[in-house]
C-alpha cells in the first residue's frame, strides 16, 4: 500500500510540475506575442479593441479646406505590456506596438447639439518600436497600414512603408519618442504615475479648463 501511494505522489509532483510550466510558457507567449511578423511583414493584430484605449483625435475636412490629411477619427490603443512599462517608467519600451483603427466622421449633429461623431470603421494602420526590425530608424519606429485604398477591406498583412514619410513629422512635433501623446490625455495623464494611471484615485484633475461664458 505504501508503495503505491509513494508512485502516486510522485506521479501527482511530475503532473502538477508540467502542468505549471505549461501555464508558464502559455502566460510567456500571450505577454509578448503583442504583434506577429512573418516573411518581414506584420500579421494584422486580433483583439486589440481590449487593449489599452489612449484617444481619439481627428482632423475634419471642414476645418482643412475641404481636404484634411487625415480626415478620420483615429482610435488609439496600446498593448497591455506596454501600458504597463508606460505607465510605471513614463517611456514606450522596446517591443510596443499601437494600434489606429480608422472611423469614418458620421452625423454632425445630435440631439446634444452639433459636433462631429463616429460613423463606420474605415481602415487601420500600426506602429511598432523594436530595436531588432527598425535598427537603422530614427526612435526605432516603423509604420504599417492594413487600410486598401477605397478604405472598403483590410489586408491580412502588411509591410513596413517608408519611415520618412511618417517620422519627419512625428520627429519635429510628437510630445514624447516620436509618438503624439499630447494629444492622448490616457497616455499624459498616465505617463509614470504608477496605479494612478488606471484612473479613479485622483481628486484633483488638474487640467487648465475654463469654464465658457454664455452669450
Amino acid at each position: 500500500m505504501f508503495i503505491k501511494q509513494n508512485k502516486f505522489k510522485k506521479f501527482l509532483v511530475v503532473f502538477l510540475t508540467g502542468m505549471i510550466a505549461q501555464l508558464a510558457l502559455a502566460m510567456t507567449v500571450q505577454a509578448k506575442d503583442a504583434y506577429t511578423i512573418k516573411n518581414g511583414e506584420l500579421q494584422r493584430p486580433t483583439g486589440y479593441r481590449e487593449w489599452i484605449y489612449v484617444g481619439t483625435p481627428v482632423t475634419p475636412n471642414d476645418m482643412n479646406n475641404g481636404k484634411a490629411a487625415f480626415p478620420e477619427l483615429h482610435n488609439v490603443y496600446i498593448d497591455p505590456k506596454s501600458w504597463a512599462y508606460w505607465k510605471n517608467n513614463g517611456e514606450f519600451r522596446d517591443g510596443t506596438i499601437l494600434i489606429k483603427e480608422l472611423v469614418s466622421v458620421g452625423s454632425k449633429a445630435a440631439v446634444s447639439g452639433q459636433g462631429y461623431f463616429m460613423g463606420e470603421f474605415v481602415g487601420l494602420e500600426a506602429t511598432i518600436k523594436s530595436k531588432t526590425l527598425f535598427p537603422s530608424e530614427p526612435g526605432h519606429w516603423g509604420y504599417y497600414s492594413f487600410s486598401s485604398k477605397d478604405h472598403k477591406t483590410l489586408s491580412n498583412a502588411a509591410k513596413p512603408f517608408p519611415t520618412a514619410s511618417c517620422n519627419g513629422c512625428h520627429q519635429v512635433s510628437a510630445a514624447d519618442d516620436f509618438v503624439f501623446t499630447q494629444y492622448y490625455p490616457v497616455l499624459t495623464a498616465g505617463k509614470g504615475t504608477g496605479k494612478e494611471a488606471s484612473g479613479g484615485y485622483l481628486s484633483d484633475l488638474k487640467n487648465h479648463y475654463v469654464e465658457p461664458k454664455g452669450k
